[in-house]
């Protein structure tokens, strides 16, 4: 009898120490787990951190490109345009210096309508006049050349590194500014001998904007003609439906070769980031301030009295555009306002004198 009460009693020594044991595994695996679990809660917490940051520095690195873009004349139609920046500098000195010096202007040359009789020209934002824009455009890059900020340039653009003649380029070339007139002769050649439009002359000069901004650099003496040769020989490849080859450029300036003209396309290209998109309100604001620097600067353009056929093929003109204008109003109308489109519009005939 006392044996066996000796032995039950080490049976329940063993099984309370088996029980203390397997409390001690329970209560380690629970705080394994609650371990387990609070590094991966923590872990999840620096995940959404960091993640939170990116997305910030994300949206202020996309704020920071639209705000670049909004502010880029060349792609963003509210963005005054650079060359008419830099020429209100001349004209305010001007109007200045007129003021101070008593200077009168002379007699007026420029006509004004009557009554009886209307002077237009015959430059349209969709039908440029080829000679007026091209001294315009020139006369911008005159400006950009003129009022630059500092001399910034690349190898590929350096006349003095890629020569356009055999003449050798004199060492002090980075010195003189050209004139107006010298710009508008070189492009004037480049426009006449390969037949381009006036569209694409302003185009030329969005190009030139947007080589500017993007690649941070100045037109200079030492550059200009390499940078508008290659403005002009990439928006006559993009604006005009028969495009110039390159070795056409090559009869036009003799002494280049196509592997130049290539070279110089392909870096154009990359400073651009390929973006030879122009939109259409671009365009417009582009040429509206070309006439506005022509105002400016007193190139007038050839007023013609307003004959008969021309006001009616202005108003043939002006009915197409309508006329579109209503179609796509039409298909945006909502079906709750289609009631307001039952009365036409009434058109009044033009008087012509």
């Amino acid at each position: 009898m006392l044996e066996t009460c000796q032995t039950c009693g080490q049976v329940l020594n063993k099984l309370y120490y088996f029980v203390n044991m397997l409390q001690m595994v329970l209560k380690m695996w629970q705080y394994g787990v609650l371990l387990h679990a609070g590094l991966f809660i923590f872990s999840e917490r620096i995940n959404c951190v960091s993640e939170e940051h990116e997305i910030r520095a994300a949206s202020k690195f996309h704020s920071r490109a639209y705000l670049a873009l909004e502010s880029n004349p060349s792609d963003h139609p509210r963005a005054s345009t650079i060359f008419l920046s830099k020429s209100q500098t001349d004209v305010r000195e001007k109007r200045k210096s007129n003021h101070i010096n008593h200077v009168s202007p002379g007699q007026l040359t420029k006509k004004y309508s009557s009554c009886s009789t209307i002077f237009i020209d015959d430059s349209t934002v969709s039908q440029p006049n080829l000679r007026s824009t091209i001294k315009c455009v020139t006369l911008a890059i005159f400006y950009h050349i003129k009022n630059r900020d500092s001399d910034r340039s690349l190898d590929i653009f350096d006349e003095k590194s890629h020569p356009l003649t055999r003449e050798e380029v004199p060492d002090d070339y980075y010195k003189h500014d050209p004139d107006h007139k010298h710009i508008y002769r070189f492009v004037r050649t480049l426009f006449s001998a390969a037949q381009l439009t006036a569209e694409c002359a302003i185009v030329t000069l969005v190009y030139l904007e947007r080589l500017l901004t993007y690649a941070e650099i100045d037109i200079c003496p030492s550059n200009w003609k390499r940078i508008v040769l290659g403005a002009i020989l990439l928006a006559s490849k993009v604006w005009d439906d028969q495009a110039v080859w390159n070795v056409d450029y090559c009869q036009i300036l003799k002494d280049i070769t196509v592997e130049d003209m290539n070279e110089m396309e392909r870096h154009f290209l990359e400073l651009l980031q390929f973006n030879i998109n122009v939109p259409a309100s671009v365009y417009a604001k582009y040429y509206f301030d070309l006439r506005s620097l022509a105002d400016d600067n007193n190139l007038s353009f050839l007023l013609e009295p307003l004959s008969k056929e021309r006001a009616q093929k202005l108003e043939a003109i002006s009915r197409l555009c309508e006329d579109k204008y209503k179609d796509l109003s039409k298909a945006a109308m909502r079906r709750s306002f289609s009631a307001d489109n039952l009365v036409g519009i009434r058109r009044s005939n033009a008087i012509l004198s």
